[in-house]
C-alpha cells in the first residue's frame, strides 16, 4: 500500500480491506489502538518486523526494559527519533 494511501487510511474507524497482518498491526498501533497493535505484535513474535512493532508499542506505553528487549529480539536498538518519528518512519517502510 501507497504510504498516501495508507496515511489517509487512518481517518476513517475502521482498517481498510486487504491490509496485510503487520499493515494491520502498524493501523492499529497508529490509531492509538494499543492492545490490537499488540495482539497482532503477539501473533508473530518471533518475526523480526512484527518485534520491531511489539517493540514501539512498549516503547510509547513506557515500559522501557521491556520495549528494550523487543528492539534487541527485531535485531536493532532503540532510535534516538521521537516515539512519534518512528512511528511515522515504520509507516513510511511497511504502510
Amino acid at each position: 500500500m501507497a504510504y498516501q494511501i495508507f496515511k489517509a487510511s487512518l481517518e476513517a474507524t475502521r482498517p481498510p480491506e486487504g491490509l496485510s497482518p503487520l499493515q494491520s498491526g502498524l493501523w492499529q498501533a497508529a490509531k492509538g489502538n494499543w492492545e490490537a497493535a499488540h495482539q497482532v505484535a503477539q501473533d508473530h513474535e518471533g518475526e523480526r518486523d512484527f518485534d520491531r512493532l511489539h517493540a514501539w508499542l512498549h516503547r510509547v506505553e513506557g515500559d522501557q526494559w521491556n520495549a528494550d528487549y523487543w528492539y534487541r529480539r527485531a535485531g536493532t536498538s532503540m532510535p534516538r527519533q521521537s516515539p512519534e518519528e518512528e512511528l511515522e518512519s515504520l509507516i513510511q517502510l511497511w504502510g
